[in-house]
C-alpha cells in the first residue's frame, strides 16, 4: 500500500499555528497535502527536512523545498497522485511515497534496482524495472526527477562515496539511453552520510545500500496549475 504520510521528522516546531498545520499535512489526503504545505508550516517544515538531509541535494530535500504551495499545490499534488499509483502498480519493488507536491522513490538491493556487492552496472532484472519507470516518465513529462545514491556504513568512507556516485550515474544514464531527457536529471551521490536505517543490522545495512528518485514539477506544470487556479 502507498505510504500517504510525510516522512516522520525528528524535530520540535515551536509555534502552535505550525504545529497545528503540520499536523493537517500528516492527515491530508495525497491531493490536499500539496495545498497544505504552502502555509507557513510548509515554509518551516521544508527548512527544517531540507537542512537534514543535505537541503535540495538530496530527493526528499528537492521535494519538499521545491513546493509551490497553495491551491496551485493542490492542483499539482493531483497530478503527482497518478504518477506515484502508476510507479507502485508497474513496479512492486519500489518503496513509493507522495511527500507534499512530489514524490520519494526507494529502490534497495531487495527491490526494483539490483546492483551486486562493489559492482555499478545494471543487471537485466534492473533494466526491465528502469524501462517501466523510463516509460512512466514519458506518460508523464512535466517532471524533473532527482536520481541519488546511497550505502550502507561499511568500508572507507570515499570509497562509498565513489561507489554511490557510480550508481547514481548508472541510473541516470541507463535512463537517459531509454529516451528521458537529460535536462530532467540532477544526480547527487551521498555516500553512507544520509542512513535511513539502522546499520548496525544486516537487514538495516542492506536497506541503506539504495537508489532514492525525487520527482518533482517542472517549471511548465507549476506555470499551468497557477494558471489554471486563476481561471
Amino acid at each position: 500500500m502507498m505510504k500517504t504520510n510525510l516522512k516522520k521528522i525528528g524535530v520540535a516546531l515551536m509555534a502552535v499555528a505550525v504545529l497545528s498545520s503540520c499536523e493537517a499535512v500528516q492527515n491530508a489526503n495525497n491531493t490536499q497535502k500539496g495545498a497544505v504545505i504552502g502555509t507557513a508550516a510548509g515554509a518551516v517544515l521544508g527548512g527544517v527536512i531540507g537542512n537534514n538531509v543535505g537541503k535540495r541535494n538530496s530527493a526528499l530535500g528537492a521535494v519538499i523545498g521545491g513546493v509551490v504551495g497553495g491551491v496551485a499545490g493542490g492542483v499539482i499534488g493531483k497530478q503527482m497522485d497518478k504518477q506515484a499509483q502508476k510507479i507502485e502498480s508497474e513496479i512492486p519493488g519500489a518503496e513509493v511515497t507522495r511527500v507534499g507536491e512530489g514524490i520519494d522513490v526507494v529502490f534497495d538491493e531487495n527491490s526494483g534496482v539490483y546492483f551486486e556487492t562493489n559492482k555499478s552496472n545494471i543487471n537485466e532484472k534492473s533494466k526491465a524495472n528502469l524501462n517501466k519507470l523510463a516509460g512512466i516518465f514519458k506518460e508523464y513529462p512535466d517532471t524533473n526527477i532527482i536520481v541519488e545514491g546511497h550505502t550502507d556504513s561499511t568500508g572507507d568512507d570515499s570509497y562509498n562515496m565513489s561507489l554511490s556516485q557510480k550508481r547514481a550515474n548508472a541510473v541516470t544514464e541507463y535512463l537517459v539511453s531509454q529516451g528521458i531527457s537529460r535536462g530532467r536529471l540532477t544526480t547527487y551521490a551521498h555516500g553512507e552520510t544520509l542512513p535511513k536505517y539502522d546499520n548496525s543490522t544486516p537487514e538495516g545495512r542492506a536497506k541503506n545500500r539504495r537508489v532514492e528518485l525525487g520527482i518533482v514539477a517542472n517549471e511548465k506544470m507549476k506555470r499551468e496549475a497557477q494558471e489554471q487556479v486563476k481561471q
